[in-house]
C-alpha cells in the first residue's frame, strides 16, 4: 500500500475496504456487470449527467446508470502546490476519492446514514496528478438542513419542529464523532433529512428520534479517538451554520447536553474548555462571514 493510502486509513476499516484501497478498485457486482470488459476509470470519467459542483481538479455529477441514479465525484489531481500548501499549514491534503470511499464504507458499517459506494477507482501515477473517482447511490427524497433553514425565513417553524431538529442534529453529531469520524466541512448544508421525516417533525405525534444523513465526505477522516482540536473545528462549523436560524444560547446548551448524553453541569465540568473554544471559534467564523456577506447578521439581533 502506498504512502498516500496510509494517510487516510485509521486501522478501523474492514478487510474488504482495505483490499479495495490497496488494489485501487472497488466495483459492486451490478456496476461490474455494466462495465464488463471496460476500464473502470475511463468508464467513470466518460459518464454524462447534471453537474452539481465543479471546482479546480474535482467535479460532481448526477448520472443515471441503467434504471438507477448515482452521484459520481471525479478527481483529476490537485497538484504539488496544493499538497505542499496543506502540509505547510499542518493540514491533511485531499488528493483523490480515497478519503470519501473509506469514510462512506466506514459509516455504512457503523450504521450511520451516508451515501453508499457502488464503485471506486484510482489510476496510476504520483499523488499530485493521480485521477480517481467514487460512484455512490443517490439519496432520494432528501433535502439539506440548510434548505430547511432557508425556508424558515418566510415560513417560521413551530417550537416543536425547531427543538426536534436541534436535538436530531445533536444526536447525529454525537454518533458521528463517537464512531471516530470528523467531517472537516461539518455545516448543515451537508446534513440531510428525508422529506417524510421533515413532515413528521412538524406534527404533534411523539417521535422516538429523527434520522439524518451526511454527505460530501471527501475531506473526512477517522480516528480511534477524535482529537479535541478536530472536534472543536467540526462543532464550531456546525454552530456557525445555525446562528442565523433563531436559536438561543439556551438552545445551544440543550445541544451540548444532547450531544454529550450527560447532564449539562457534568458535561461542563468535564469538557467546559472544549465547548468554550467551540463557541469562540464559531463567533470568529460568524464575524468573518459577516464581513464577506455570507451571513445575515440576524444572530447579532437576538
Amino acid at each position: 500500500m502506498d504512502s498516500g493510502a496510509q494517510m487516510f486509513l485509521s486501522g478501523r476499516e474492514d478487510a474488504a475496504t482495505r483490499k479495495a484501497v490497496r488494489d485501487k478498485l472497488f466495483l459492486r457486482p451490478d456496476i461490474a456487470s455494466k462495465w464488463a470488459g471496460r476500464d473502470p476509470l475511463a468508464s467513470a470519467f466518460a459518464l454524462k449527467g447534471e453537474v452539481f459542483r465543479q471546482v479546480k481538479g474535482r467535479r460532481t455529477l448526477k448520472v443515471r446508470i441503467g434504471d438507477d441514479d448515482f452521484f459520481v465525484k471525479l478527481h483529476e489531481g490537485v497538484g504539488w502546490a496544493e499538497i505542499f500548501k496543506n502540509w505547510l499549514q499542518f493540514k491533511h491534503p485531499v488528493v483523490g476519492a480515497d478519503n470519501e470511499f473509506v469514510a462512506c464504507r466506514g459509516l455504512q458499517a457503523a450504521g450511520i446514514p451516508a451515501p453508499v459506494p457502488a464503485a471506486y477507482g484510482c489510476g496510476p501515477g504520483n499523488m499530485a496528478r493521480r485521477a480517481s473517482f467514487i460512484l455512490c447511490e443517490a439519496l432520494h427524497n432528501f433535502e439539506t438542513l440548510e434548505d430547511v433553514g432557508l425556508a424558515w425565513t418566510t415560513h417560521p417553524p413551530n417550537g416543536i419542529t425547531r427543538l426536534r431538529l436541534l436535538e436530531a442534529v445533536a444526536r447525529f453529531a454525537g454518533q458521528f464523532h463517537h464512531a471516530g469520524f470528523i467531517h472537516r466541512d461539518f455545516y448543515i448544508c451537508h446534513l440531510l433529512i428525508s422529506r417524510d421525516d421533515l413532515q413528521r417533525v412538524a406534527g404533534p405525534q411523539p417521535l422516538a428520534g429523527v434520522p439524518l444523513a451526511v454527505l460530501d465526505l471527501h475531506r473526512a477522516r477517522r480516528f480511534n479517538v477524535v482529537p479535541a482540536r478536530w472536534l472543536k473545528r467540526d462543532l464550531a462549523a456546525l454552530l456557525f451554520s445555525t446562528l442565523d436560524l433563531g436559536y438561543s444560547v439556551r438552545d445551544w446548551l440543550r445541544f451540548v447536553r444532547v450531544y454529550s448524553g450527560r447532564p449539562l453541569r457534568e458535561e461542563m465540568q468535564l469538557n467546559g474548555r472544549l465547548w468554550r473554544s467551540v463557541y469562540k471559534r464559531a463567533m470568529a467564523l460568524y464575524k468573518k462571514g459577516l464581513r464577506k456577506g455570507l451571513v445575515t447578521g440576524a444572530f447579532l439581533e437576538i
